[in-house]
């Protein structure tokens, strides 16, 4: 078969350092933002289905080791959860020392406020990948492409050859790196502010649940209309037998 004088494997074999250096760097990023796009995304599917059981089966138990249990393993709805119970016993078992002076309202919520605030810089991982590769990769196809079009160019003068036919591979090879600039920067745009928004929204469950978290540390009950009155007295009884 004979190989094609315009395609990705003529640019490389006729491509100088600089240009195959490019083309690897776009290579490279491209496969960065995938990773980024595809483990993030996995991470908010599970994330997701934490914040449904800490909207539904969380407050349906009676006891906060099984609500904890509920949320399962390995997502910032259980750690947090955890966090505060964590607070709670350390709060009532450690007496007389300096965070005392702090109240029981006070310091659960500065333990949930360091939860969400990791939790946050967890969600934010990988984000600058994204956005590296997004807002860079179409300067380095097109810089690439004036260093491949250069080329292209001196080549022409030496040889005294310009017609057409001389002219169009040289060319559309080094316009084929300005595509693959952009062939990397559209997917990690696209991730980028859909990852964003998926962020966001479950930063928002985080802090919703974080808050009726300390309303039951603190009074025992969920705040709002979270749950039934029949509810309140078992969560009560499980807030002082876990702290």
């Amino acid at each position: 078969m004979q190989e094609s004088p315009y395609g990705l494997e003529s640019l490389w074999t006729q491509g100088d350092l600089v240009t195959k250096g490019v083309a690897c760097l776009l290579l490279a990023l491209s496969v960065a933002s995938w990773f980024v796009i595809v483990t993030k995304a996995l991470q908010l599917w599970r994330f997701r289905r934490a914040a449904q059981a800490a909207g539904r089966e969380f407050w349906d138990t009676t006891t906060l080791a099984e609500g904890i249990a509920t949320l399962g393993r390995g997502n910032p709805f259980a750690d947090i959860a955890q966090n505060g119970v964590d607070a709670m016993q350390h709060h009532q078992a450690h007496k007389g020392h300096l965070h005392d002076q702090l109240s029981v309202s006070d310091w659960v919520t500065l333990s949930l406020r360091q939860a969400i605030d990791e939790a946050s810089a967890r969600l934010q991982a990988g984000m600058a990948v994204l956005a590296s590769a997004g807002s860079t990769a179409p300067f380095i196809g097109l810089f690439g492409t004036v260093w491949g079009i250069y080329h292209a160019l001196v080549a022409i003068g030496t040889s005294g050859q310009s017609s057409i036919d001389k002219v169009a591979g040289p060319v559309g090879e080094a316009l084929i790196m300005t595509a693959l600039g952009l062939a990397v920067a559209i997917p990690a745009t696209f991730g980028y502010n859909a990852l964003v928004r998926g962020n966001k929204a479950t930063m928002a469950k985080l802090n919703k649940f974080g808050f009726d978290l300390h309303a039951l540390f603190v009074t025992g009950a969920r705040s709002g209309n979270g749950g039934s009155d029949a509810a309140k007295p078992a969560r009560l009884v499980a807030v002082k037998e876990a702290s």
